[in-house]
């Protein structure tokens, strides 16, 4: 039947043993005491009856509604490895009364992220999640094809002659922040890397992405704001984003505050009329600028939200990329080491690193291992993971007798392949010289679409997949990678790091409490500067 369980008696006298009351239960308790074991009777019994052929296995759970929320939440990688190991690739678990099909490997990945419009919806997944954190009529709050049309206009920042400029930008802010912080005094210290990566990124993603007006209103008063908002990514929102938790209390403030000062600045541009000459473009002014296909301007409101929403966006994966990496860093200093001579060979020219010219785009390519430890960290370490559609007609699954009904979510799960020994030999490792002689395939024209803000590959097929793939493709991938290569190459110009016991390899363990995973906070190191005299 699949479905392996442990005996009644194991589960229920524990909890009787350890709960029991010393008084005589109350005739009350007692007949809810019974009615509660009698529904997780019916709750094993329908699990362990035969099912149809084509319904994919289900995983075990004893508690309705709850399901395998806990073992799920509390580690979802390690929970979908032990189910794959025990049900193959596609399996069906319960999360807080919903219907989870996970379909694993490059042909779940294919099967859902591919999936036509018609079959799968991202939007009813994410909406009650992102609406109240990104604002209306924005992303997951509109139709798809409007979505579409919102990629396209803050395609704006993305083009690789915007890409080319920020370089710099990213370089300034991240040197602005040394010199600033008090973290960083000195010729040596320790630091707790979340915190100061969180910081740095906020101010890369804001100068870069959002201008040089945005940027100067980005005080600390303004990182509470957005610290208080990001806590609107609870998963807990999924089902209940209305709760009136403290947390919920405090992101609706501020989206509130946060939008006040972006329509704030929309509205006295637009009083004052037509950009200056002189004056820097920036997104703002892009999308006062932009026109649906309908003909309609957007509108000041949603402006301002995907303001918010691009903020967010670029802060989110490089914060928690970059924290991953200073930290897989510090665990292997040879590593840092090499990054510095690779350095030291393509900028100094035999000197001794101290005046280094600053990084342009161009050098990047020229850096290859710095480009590998980008890479293998996003293997390692994928900020998302699992990815989630509602499913909206019947799916069958290829190769198989499974057909995935409407009452079923699919979720795929790109970093169990990247995690997987048939792809990545001692996937386990953290070892950026893997991508040393790997050679990254060319792109297939039949793989190339476009969804309607330029052609993309479609990807779905690739064991590597750290931005997604398909139409929700996360658009900000090469912005990704510039942001974050000036932002490493710039630290490791700055500083040694180094775990606080001397250990070598050691990581702290990931934190799935919020939709994104990050590195378990506090996570301190130890820093030097590579050059105590600057100090």
């Amino acid at each position: 039947m699949g479905a392996s369980f442990i005996p009644l008696d194991d589960f229920i006298l524990p909890l009787y043993q350890k709960y029991a009351p010393v008084a005589p239960v109350p005739r009350y308790a007692s007949i809810g005491l019974a009615v509660f074991v009698l529904v997780i009777l019916i709750n094993a019994v329908r699990q362990l009856l035969p099912q149809p052929k084509s319904e994919p296995p289900k995983v075990f759970h004893w508690i309705p509604f709850v399901g395998n929320a806990v073992m799920y939440g509390a580690d979802p990688c390690g929970f979908m490895f032990r189910c794959r190991e025990k049900y193959g690739d596609i399996f069906t678990f319960k999360l807080l009364g919903r219907n989870m099909t996970v379909f694993l490997g490059v042909n779940g990945n294919e099967f859902i992220l591919n999936g036509k419009l018609q079959d799968v919806n991202a939007e009813e997944i994410y909406s009650p999640l992102t609406t109240p954190v990104f604002g209306s009529d924005v992303v997951y709050d509109c139709p798809n094809s409007k979505l579409i049309e919102q990629k396209k206009f803050v395609k704006f920042g993305l083009t690789q002659q915007a890409l080319e400029s920020h370089v710099r930008l990213i370089e300034q802010e991240v040197l602005g922040y040394i010199k600033s912080s008090s973290v960083l005094k000195g010729k040596s210290g320790i630091m707790d890397v979340p915190s100061v990566l969180a910081q740095i990124t906020i101010y890369t993603a804001g100068r870069t992405l959002q201008g040089k007006e945005v940027r100067s209103k980005l005080t600390d008063e303004f990182a509470e704001l957005y610290h208080d908002l990001d806590l609107g990514f609870n998963p807990l929102n999924f089902v209940m984003p209305w709760a009136p938790f403290p947390h919920n209390r405090r992101r609706d403030a501020a989206h509130a505050k946060m939008r006040a000062i972006y329509t704030d600045i929309i509205e006295r541009r637009r009083a004052r009329g037509a950009k200056a000459a002189d004056e820097e473009p920036d997104m703002i002014w892009n999308l006062m600028e932009c026109v649906y296909k309908n003909g309609t301007p957007v509108p000041d409101k949603e402006i301002a939200h995907m303001m918010i929403t691009i903020l967010m966006a670029g802060q989110h994966s490089s914060s928690s990329s970059s924290s991953w990496i200073v930290l897989r860093l510090a665990a292997h200093p040879d590593i840092t080491e090499e990054l510095w001579q690779e350095q030291l060979r393509h900028f100094s020219n035999g000197g001794d690193g101290k005046n280094l010219r600053p990084i342009e785009h161009s050098d990047i390519e020229q850096l290859p291992l710095l480009q590998n430890v980008i890479k293998e960290t996003l293997r390692v370490h994928s900020s998302i993971h699992s990815i989630l559609r509602k499913v909206k007609n019947p799916m069958p699954v290829p190769g198989t007798d499974y057909v995935v009904g409407p009452d079923k979510v699919l979720l795929a799960s790109p970093i169990v392949s990247h995690l997987s020994e048939e792809y990545f030999p001692n996937a386990n490792k953290w070892d950026p010289h893997r991508w040393d002689n790997k050679v990254e395939p060319d792109e297939i024209e039949s793989d190339m679409v476009d969804y309607g803000y330029g052609r993309v590959n479609k990807g779905t097929r690739s064991p590597y997949l750290p931005f997604g793939a398909g139409r929700h493709r996360c658009i900000g991938e090469k912005f990704a990678y510039v942001n974050l290569c000036t932002i490493i190459g710039t630290l490791v110009r700055e500083f040694k790091f180094s775990t606080l016991d001397g250990k070598v390899g050691v990581v702290p363990p990931t934190d799935y409490t919020s939709l994104f995973s990050r590195p378990t906070a506090p996570a301190r190191i130890r820093w030097e500067r590579r050059f105590p005299e600057s100090a």
